[in-house]
């Protein structure tokens, strides 16, 4: 439902974090929730969704999911200094600082959101970014900013400013835990997690796995989230929690927007003559070497692009994508989406392939002996350039040479994506292919679910 709503350029700050947590603790989006908790208090208006915005899933010093938020708020009039303040102290005080987290606090106080801002975000979803230029960038447009430790988390916080998520996105209900309970084993059942996938699919995803009999929802670290159930629809995910029937006395929870299931970091095509090391995008290419298959089960073969340069690609064993990429041949034409890993004394860059799409099939010949014109049975070569004889005829054919048969493949063209186990944060899961919103989503103007947040007790 669309509103109207007076949103004075003075009275909307939109809030940028990130870089809070560490293997070992800590989380952004219970940092996120805390904050909305103190916001609620003050009754500002909430002109979108909290948004969970996960970025270039190959930065190699990232801390598990590599995601931001970004709150967008109205104040009351006089009342950002108090609440930027707050927010920079829940920061300092809830962040693993000296223990890997370096995180960045980004406040922007304006309606409208530079389109230099915005083209930050599209770079930070698939490049690597400084914390120099999101320095500068702060400074051109007289931002708010605060950093800890080395200040990295500055690019997190500015590219989740920049991303209005006004195309497709997907959400996520998230429950946190208790303080005393953090650490010690989720408990859910089994059970109620297949009753919601098959409720609930797919309105809601990447609940159940099927195939390994593994439930998707729980975290492993010793973070606050107790699970996270992502979907399509605030109130579907919200409806979900009563199916779950949790039993852990939860501290509360909170509905997000995101770019998760989207495969936001694919979608820029990259030459291959000019990959960097830890990007993401997508190639058209060609096989140009015979897929082979490594120890430990992985796939490796050869792509050359449109341009003519060329790259190894390699298809990883867990990925589940083995058993199609071990069927490739050269000629094929496909797209990939991929991340470049680093070249090393012993390799150059290598694509790992994290899709692959195939668009046209080579024709592959197998050579074979010619058959006898007289029972039309193969014959057999009697010496190099002495012609074939039928065994049964005993023909002799001084002139025969051997001949192709169009091999059959068996493999089909079309998209192939990760196993569910293999998915990242940001993988689009097969069934959202071609189902992606299209809808502008625009903040301020967009009612949102009434229990998209709650804290208990």
């Amino acid at each position: 439902m669309l509103v109207n709503t007076d949103t004075n350029d003075n009275n909307i700050l939109h809030i940028g974090f990130d870089d809070t947590d560490s293997t070992l603790g800590k989380c952004t989006t219970h940092l996120a929730f805390k904050i909305t908790s103190y916001l609620y208090k003050k009754n500002v208006k909430f002109l979108d969704y909290p948004l969970l915005i996960r970025l270039n899933p190959n930065i190699p010093w990232k801390t598990r999911g590599n995601g931001a938020v970004c709150l967008r708020i109205m104040t009351k009039a006089n009342n950002n200094e108090n609440i930027i303040d707050f927010i920079k102290n829940e920061l300092e005080k809830n962040s693993e600082i000296g223990k890997g987290a370096n995180p960045g606090l980004v406040c922007l106080q304006s309606k409208e959101i530079p389109d230099e801002i915005k083209q930050f975000h599209r770079l930070a979803m698939f490049d690597i970014l400084s914390k120099q230029k999101a320095t500068k960038l702060a400074q051109k447009y007289n931002l708010k900013y605060f950093s800890f430790g080395n200040g990295q988390g500055l690019v997190g916080a500015i590219a989740a400013i920049g991303c209005l998520l006004n195309s497709d996105h997907t959400f996520e209900i998230l429950t946190y835990r208790k303080f005393e309970n953090c650490g010690t084993l989720r408990i859910i059942d089994p059970v109620n997690v297949i009753r919601l996938h098959n409720t609930t699919f797919p309105s809601t995803f990447n609940s159940y796995d099927y195939i390994h009999k593994r439930v998707l929802i729980l975290p492993h670290g010793p973070d606050p989230v107790f699970c996270g159930i992502r979907g399509e629809d605030p109130q579907v995910l919200h409806n979900s929690l009563k199916i779950l029937e949790i039993k852990e006395d939860l501290a509360g929870y909170m509905i997000y927007r995101s770019n998760q299931g989207t495969g936001m970091h694919l979608q820029n095509e990259l030459k291959l003559s000019m990959i960097k090391s830890f990007t993401s995008g997508y190639v058209n290419c060609v096989i140009v070497t015979n897929p082979q298959i490594i120890q430990g089960g992985h796939v490796l073969f050869t792509v050359e692009d449109q341009l003519k340069n060329m790259c190894l690609a390699v298809v990883y064993e867990p990925t589940g994508l083995t058993k199609i990429a071990s069927q490739l041949h050269t000629g094929d034409q496909i797209e990939i989406g991929f991340g470049v890993r680093k070249a090393t004394s012993k390799h150059s860059k290598v694509l790992n392939i994290e899709y692959i799409f195939i668009q046209q099939l080579a024709q592959i010949y197998n050579t074979v002996n010619p058959v006898c014109i007289n029972c039309n049975k193969r014959m057999k070569s009697e010496g190099k350039n002495k012609g074939y004889q039928c065994k049964k005829c005993k023909i002799i054919d001084k002139n025969c040479k051997k001949v192709l048969l169009i091999k059959t493949r068996f493999l089909k063209k079309g998209l192939y994506v990760p196993t569910l186990k293999a998915h990242r944060h940001l993988t689009k899961p097969f069934h959202r292919y071609g189902k992606e919103k299209t809808k502008f989503f625009e903040f301020g103007n967009v009612e949102l679910y009434p229990k998209w947040f709650e804290r208990f007790g």
